[in-house]
């Protein structure tokens, strides 16, 4: 009999946690962090308490209470309960965005985490030039015990960082295996190593299915599609599209996921204006009408697209190349560019320019020992920008408006490549977002900003600025009807209408329900 539990991302949009199960042993499809659920109660400001575990996530049920997580998170006012056991081999992770792999962190590190190459690097990338957070802490960790005189309080152990435990879904090379292994800054007298845990091929674990692995498009390099293969195929998506520069590896997927009974697919964008083959932009699209838009553009041209959408970024060194700009990126943007080069080193970034931030460098560790030896010759400097800005295009989101103040460019051109937004903290943040565009004359493309019913100022986006991570309604449909599973569970979605209304075979479950075959 095989069980599935979809313990989180059942109804809504990312926090993927599903438990597949047969004969008694168990895997994992990603285990993620619900970003809807934890803005119930945090921001940026109000977060959860580290020094208290797995406490507070466990109280507020922002992760199930389940005999699953490290020993060391575990202060002596939490009880977790016995039932029901879990026997997990593996968790599967997708990729590597956070709503699928941001709770990684808090699992026992003994349970090792299946993924492509491309996701370890990424994995470890982002920590390193992170803030440490210890439910995203995905690569190693940093294991923590109890004050003497306040056992709930959980302070950091100066032991060793250790590393998890990596299965990967083709042979790792040499230069993976060797970024794995160390973190940036250990060499100093009093830093803290890092012992690095064991990167080998999953297909010499013993699982308790046959899994295959299966490359798909998505806005993240290394996503990756499951099939489990027991008493019953199952066919797990992750996040996915068909209108990308992959779109052959999704359509490959589809192809050997034909004989799967239960698909358990995403479904981010149906029901709403993503659901038609007339919404439907490529990543050429974008280019086109990226480069349209910024051809004569006359001063400082910024480009702001989602993190660690690379595939965006190497359309923006094409647009820069052809509209004579040099592209310009942050430190931190190399660093994981720098990663990339780990898994496939055909990738070149020689190009990129790199913006030298006021910053105490000596403090980035990251920096000083990767990205500065890597691209010393390349940094650029606040008032290089300003006295020259004709000739650069330049990589910042709204975090990195404060470095304006430094730059101070006299008028411009802001250019939106990402995802419309979906909550009201969004929302606002367009409005910062404005507030610095006026200030410095900047003209925004890709968004305007108008009122909405309730007479609040809101952005509205503008068409073929942005191709969606996601697949389409009318993709979906396709991808379901050539699958052509027994049962089909949506998840990742809030618009579970939709499948109900498209297809018979469609089982609702909520956070927490189980179904078994």
């Amino acid at each position: 009999m095989v069980t599935i539990t979809v313990y989180d991302g059942a109804e809504n949009i990312g926090g993927n946690k599903i438990y597949v199960e047969e004969g008694g042993r168990g895997v994992f499809l990603d285990f993620g962090k619900n970003f809807a659920k934890y803005g119930r109660f945090y921001e940026e400001y109000l977060k959860n308490r580290t020094t208290r575990g797995i406490h507070d996530l466990l109280h507020l049920r922002l992760i199930p209470p389940l005999p699953i997580y490290r020993s060391d998170l575990i202060p002596p006012d939490v009880s977790l309960p016995r039932s029901p056991p879990l026997s997990v081999t593996a968790i599967l992770l997708s990729h590597a965005h956070l709503d699928h792999c941001g709770n990684l962190g808090l699992l026992d590190r003994t349970i090792p985490v299946v993924a492509t190459p491309m996701s370890i690097a990424i994995l470890k990338a982002m920590q390193d030039v992170g803030k440490s957070a210890t439910e995203s802490d995905a690569a190693y960790i940093s294991e923590r015990r109890p004050l003497a005189h306040d056992p709930l309080y959980l302070e950091a152990d100066k032991s060793p960082y250790i590393g998890k435990r990596f299965l990967c879904t083709s042979s790792p090379s040499d230069d993976l295996l060797h970024f794995l292994s160390r973190r940036p800054g250990q060499d100093g007298p009093r830093a803290k190593k890092l012992e690095p845990g064991p990167c080998t091929p999953f297909n010499d674990e013993h699982m308790p299915f046959a899994i295959s692995a299966h490359e798909v498009d998505h806005s993240i390099y290394g996503a990756c599609a499951y099939l489990l293969r027991g008493e019953m195929t199952i066919a797990y998506t992750g996040d996915f599209r068909l209108h990308g520069r992959r779109e052959e590896k999704t359509r490959d997927f589809v192809s050997n996921a034909r004989d799967a009974s239960i698909l358990l697919t995403e479904g981010t964008r149906v029901g709403g204006e993503g659901t038609t083959e007339s919404t439907r932009v490529t990543e050429e699209q974008v280019y086109e009408t990226c480069r349209g838009a910024l051809d004569g553009a006359k001063g400082l041209v910024i480009a702001d697209f989602s993190a660690r959408n690379f595939e965006r970024l190497a359309l923006f060194q094409r647009i820069a190349h052809t509209t004579g700009r040099d592209l310009v990126v942050t430190a931190k943007d190399l660093y994981l560019l720098h990663a990339l080069s780990s898994v496939d080193p055909a990738r070149r970034w020689d190009s990129l320019l790199v913006y030298d931030e006021v910053v105490n460098h000596r403090d980035r560790k990251w920096e000083t020992e990767v990205v500065q030896p890597l691209a010393s010759d390349r940094y650029i400097s606040h008032s290089t920008i300003h006295d020259d800005p004709d000739r650069f295009l330049l990589c910042f989101s709204l975090y990195d408006m404060n470095h304006l103040l430094d730059i101070k460019p006299n008028g411009g051109t802001y250019l939106y490549s990402s995802c419309e937004p979906f909550n009201e903290e969004m929302e606002i943040d367009f409005r910062r977002l404005m507030a610095w565009l006026t200030f410095f004359r900047i003209a925004p493309l890709g968004f305007k900003m108008g009122w909405n019913a309730y007479g609040d100022l809101t952005p509205v986006m503008e068409r073929g600025f942005h191709a969606s991570g996601h697949v389409s309604g009318d993709d979906l449909r396709w991808v379901i009807d050539h699958i052509d599973p027994d049962y089909l569970i949506p998840i990742h979605t809030e618009a579970k209408w939709w499948f109900k209304g498209q297809f018979e075979q469609v089982i609702d479950l909520k956070d927490g329900e189980s179904v078994a075959f």
